[in-house]
């Protein structure tokens, strides 16, 4: 069997001191997370991170940095997660549009609002990126390099 982690995507997005959160159905029930979801294939990063806010939370966003790329695991016999971090802000709202499917509503919460509610976020991530961000690590976009369909003629 080969082994392969999980690769997806997740954006920090803070505004006015608030962080912009969905509340999402799991097997545990209701839990917070960033917005983020699996890397698909045919798109780099960007389009992957672009494409998940929108579907989770109906807003565009446009990432301005990388906040980290984290390798996680619950325990041995879950599924690895490789989880790239955004940053960035959002813009052009879309009230009428349904949110992606486990999506219940979006929270815009201060980051005591996050720790607070650490028995329901979706996982230890969720306040470790926001941790990050605030701390100000930030990395450029131009870390990550996207070759896809070259010709190697």
């Amino acid at each position: 069997m080969v082994w392969k982690p999980h690769v997806t995507v997740a954006a920090i997005i803070e505004r006015d001191n608030r962080f912009l959160l969905v509340e999402e159905e799991t097997p545990h029930g209701l839990q917070l997370n960033q917005p983020a979801g699996h890397f698909e294939q045919n798109e780099d990063l960007i389009a992957a991170v672009k494409r998940e806010v929108n579907e989770e939370t109906a807003w565009q966003f446009e990432p301005a940095e990388l906040i980290s790329v984290q390798l996680w695991r619950r325990n041995p016999e879950l599924p690895t997660f490789l989880r790239v971090c955004f940053s960035g802000a959002c813009h052009s709202h879309n009230p009428d549009q349904p949110l992606d499917t486990g999506i219940v509503t979006t929270h815009w919460l201060t980051r005591d609002e996050i720790a607070a509610q650490q028995h329901r976020l979706r996982s230890p991530l969720v306040l470790i990126s926001v941790d990050e961000y605030l701390s100000g690590q930030r990395y450029p976009l131009s870390l990550l390099k996207s070759f896809l369909d070259l010709d190697h003629e």
